[in-house]
């Protein structure tokens, strides 16, 4: 395994970290999961990531729980909020009320008394941005958090939120945790260049695409099992990734991963983790092979003769 620093932070995280969305209390048993992390840090994986609303809280438990197994200082724990956790109007967003209630409730559920990375789940345009900074600020005054996070912000409100930051001299984002891809790269042209001058990284999420750039559904068919097998549930994020033309376009980057001597799963991971400002790509995994084969694309690299095909293929 290999490690790179989190944004301006001191900590190191495993290039290649394991998520919980979809799996753990949906797809995944408990007894499962345990498992797969477990594996997970056999290989070197430092980074578990997870949140609130996955599951309805059930992913932070189950986390929670087979984490309790390992030394506390060896891992680093992830979750989030912003998503409703209820139907009240106080049960969602970034207030001070919903962020201090749902850390609470997220350190009762993983079983831990501080949360490594705290992230804002997504931006808040209805509660006041100094009031999220400064909650989260609290969090970490108290040690009940050790770093801020953001997921799926834009470059813009990373700006503000620096800005404001620096101004009251509160705690700084050092982690964004986007979608990227070789089939999404939207943060290529704004968010990464405003982060690298903020010293914020990118932990990205959905690095195989949900599954497409594995290779495994080959002719534009849906294996059974599969997520995109069950579209109501596992399935209903996939709908952009399942075009016959992108699925047609991704078979032709096997011929690139065959002459790489790459898996496309490989492959993909090492398309993400060129980009320095990237820390680490989180997976998401049902069975521990799968998590098996991910980590060993830690520390592999394409060469740009092999990035300028695979552009050409997928533009």
């Amino acid at each position: 395994m290999e490690y790179r620093q989190l944004g301006s932070s001191g900590i190191k995280v495993s290039e290649i970290a394991l998520g919980s969305w979809l799996t753990y209390g949906r797809s995944v048993d408990e007894r499962s999961a345990a498992d797969i992390i477990h594996r997970a840090y056999d290989l070197g994986v430092n980074y578990f990531d997870t949140a609130n609303v996955y599951a309805g809280g059930a992913a932070e438990e189950i986390v929670g729980r087979a984490l309790r197994d390992l030394p506390r200082d060896t891992y680093l724990v992830a979750t989030k909020v912003f998503f409703p956790m209820g139907d009240r109007p106080n049960q969602s967003g970034l207030s001070r009320k919903h962020i201090r209630d749902q850390a609470e409730a997220s350190l009762r559920r993983l079983g831990t008394d501080y949360i490594d990375i705290y992230y804002a789940h997504r931006y808040d345009p209805q509660t006041p941005l100094a009031e999220t900074l400064r909650a989260f600020d609290d969090l970490v005054r108290a040690g009940k958090v050790l770093y801020i996070g953001v997921s799926m912000w834009s470059a813009a409100q990373m700006m503000e939120a620096h800005a404001i930051a620096e101004q009251m001299n509160l705690e700084k984002v050092v982690v964004n945790q986007p979608v990227y891809n070789m089939l999404d790269r939207q943060i290529e042209a704004e968010v990464i260049p405003t982060c690298q001058d903020l010293g914020i990284a990118q932990a990205v999420y959905s690095p195989l695409a949900q599954g497409v750039l594995t290779g495994k559904y080959v002719g534009g068919k849906i294996p059974p099992g599969s997520r995109a097998a069950d579209p109501k549930r596992e399935g209903r994020f996939m709908g952009p990734y399942l075009q016959q033309e992108t699925l047609r376009r991704v078979e032709h980057l096997r011929a690139i991963a065959d002459e790489l001597g790459m898996s496309m799963t490989q492959m993909a991971l090492a398309f993400c983790l060129r980009q320095q400002n990237v820390c680490c790509a989180i997976c998401g995994a049902k069975r521990p092979e799968q998590i098996e084969e991910n980590a060993t694309a830690a520390g592999k690299s394409i060469p740009q003769e092999a990035l300028q095909k695979i552009d050409e293929i997928l533009s």
